[in-house]
């Protein structure tokens, strides 16, 4: 079992770059066709409902890029406050603004500025004022302690080589009985340290 307390030796700086560049293509050039599904085929493979995601802007459906349906265990509560954790695009976060209503509020934090661009676009063309997009790392979330009853994370987890601190992250601005609901790539297996450092694999 793979010991989250030990960060693998990766230079983390060129890891971001590389995933950066992966997902800067993504939100450019949504149907350039890559390893994994994206768009509006990517959320009906995944089990998203067609009353959730039929309302979605194309400018954030097109660049969606998860790896399964985050609300599966169901949608937020009229209110509540949301934070999504590696946003994209912004079809979760919107889904979400929708769920929790005026009341309510999500923070969607990415570090991908072409994303984040996406995502505000989407958010202001069909008029969810409660939706709001900032720039920053899982490792140090722009968010102050307990703010939020949900955390979502859709496929982030696991091209983040310090588990430990991003997991510190989300318990600390998630209120005292808060929920996480985390749809990620996992491996049963212990991944050799040769392969941790390999740079190419991470978004392979």
């Amino acid at each position: 079992m793979t010991d989250i307390s030990k960060p693998p030796a990766v230079d983390v700086e060129q890891l971001r770059a590389a995933v950066g560049d992966i997902y800067r293509g993504v939100a450019e050039r949504p149907d350039a066709g890559y390893h994994f599904h994206t768009g509006r085929t990517a959320l009906a493979h995944l089990g998203y409902p067609s009353e959730v995601t039929d309302p979605l802007p194309d400018a954030a459906a097109d660049a969606f890029a998860g790896v399964a349906n985050v609300f599966e265990p169901g949608l937020p509560d009229r209110g509540e406050r949301v934070i999504d954790v590696g946003s994209g695009a912004g079809a979760d976060a919107l889904i979400a603004a929708r769920a929790v209503g005026d009341d309510g509020a999500v923070t969607g934090v990415d570090m991908n500025e072409s994303m984040l661009e996406r995502a505000r676009r989407s958010a202001a063309e069909v008029g969810l004022t409660n939706a709001s997009f900032e720039v920053g790392l899982i490792e140090e979330l722009p968010v102050e302690d307990e703010w939020a009853d949900v955390i979502i994370s859709n496929g982030v987890l696991n091209l983040v080589p310090d588990k430990l601190t991003a997991y510190r992250e989300l318990f600390r601005v998630t209120r005292p009985g808060g929920r996480l609901q985390i749809s990620d790539i996992c491996v049963e297996q212990e991944v050799p340290e040769e392969a941790k450092r390999d740079i190419d694999l991470w978004g392979a």
